[in-house]
């Protein structure tokens, strides 16, 4: 396992991280709760040491998983969580859909004691909005609040998670994240779906301040499992992508497409799966401290952790790869807009 420094905070974060959510709720077809405990004591042993959580998966239960899973070594993990949904008044929507926020200091403080009651913790190493839009990332008092936290050793750093779904606002929302706030941000970012990062991850680089990618996989197109026939269970988040047929052509027909060519020029005979290959792409910037993989299984957490053991990524087939994806890989549509996020 490789170990990055996340940019502007005293924090260090294995380059894998661990995205609870695929296995804190059913969302990512884990249901069974005695393989999500073993996954995640399997990604401490492996080498993860940074659990990215946030209260509103499963309204609290995914941090209580955390919790028996790992709060015998919390002295040797990061815990990640996040805030900002109000899941004390407003009950899960179905559909995955958003729930109201509530961004006051007042909320901010009452959610930060229920994750540290559920974590079984007396501190987060880092605090995150969840999908917060630029009138939070603005929002004084709200910030000030956050280094009270900080200063009264509640958390030790702070920053924001942006969502839910890829959209490019969300690229003024983590400038404004990096340059008013120098707080790290976490971004969609792959390449299959690098819109943010394209504008952020520079940005990033010349303050100082670190980013974090999920969806590096881009929900399992870069997994190299998925096939036209692959179906998804009633419910499963991956679902989102194929409401409509153009949502299904432009994620899985046409992704399938470009999977191909990636499989073809930079993968076969290279020394690396096209899941380690997305790990090493999305890992490329300085500035990224951690990469959150969808881990559902034991098979794709030993391949992900494996990365810093194959080949790895050279200029020359990083440039590759950016020709591909600037020429759209030769197809007529593509995947803005379409990434599902946590």
């Amino acid at each position: 396992m490789e170990y990055r420094k996340l940019l502007g905070t005293d924090l260090t974060l294995s380059a894998v991280g661990f995205g609870v959510w695929t296995v804190g709720t059913t969302w990512w077809g884990v249901k069974d709760e005695a393989m999500a405990l073993r996954l995640l004591r399997r990604a401490f042993d492996l080498g993860i040491t940074f659990f990215d959580n946030a209260d509103t998966y499963a309204s609290g239960r995914a941090e209580e998983l955390q919790r028996r899973a790992l709060g015998d070594v919390r002295d040797r993990i990061v815990i990640g969580s996040k805030f900002g949904y109000d899941i004390y008044n407003h009950p899960e929507r179905p559909g995955q859909q958003e729930r109201p926020h509530d961004w006051t200091p007042e909320y901010l403080r009452k959610a930060l004691e229920g994750s540290l009651r559920r974590l079984g913790t007396d501190y987060i190493d880092y605090y995150q909005l969840h999908n917060p839009r630029l009138d939070a990332i603005r929002k004084d008092d709200l910030w000030a609040e956050l280094e009270n936290l900080r200063q009264e050793g509640l958390i030790r750093a702070y920053g924001t998670a942006l969502g839910p779904a890829l959209n490019e606002r969300q690229i003024e929302e983590g400038l404004e994240s990096l340059r008013l706030r120098r707080a790290p941000t976490q971004i969609i970012y792959n390449l299959l779906e690098q819109v943010l990062g394209e504008q952020i991850l520079p940005v990033a680089e010349a303050e100082g301040v670190g980013v974090m990618a999920r969806v590096p996989h881009a929900s399992g197109l870069l997994e190299g499992y998925m096939t036209l026939d692959t179906q998804f269970e009633p419910g499963d988040h991956r679902n989102w992508r194929m409401t409509t047929n153009a949502r299904r052509k432009a994620w899985m027909e046409d992704g399938l497409k470009k999977v191909e060519q990636l499989q073809r020029e930079v993968v076969t005979g290279r020394g690396r799966t096209i899941g380690q290959l997305a790990i090493q792409f999305a890992l490329r910037s300085p500035a990224m401290a951690s990469v959150l993989p969808n881990i559902y299984d034991e098979k794709g957490l030993e391949e992900y952790v494996r990365t810093f053991d194959a080949a790895p990524l050279t200029d020359a087939e990083y440039g590759a790869i950016q020709d591909l994806y600037r020429a759209n890989f030769g197809l007529e549509t593509d995947l803005r807009g379409q990434a599902v996020a946590g």
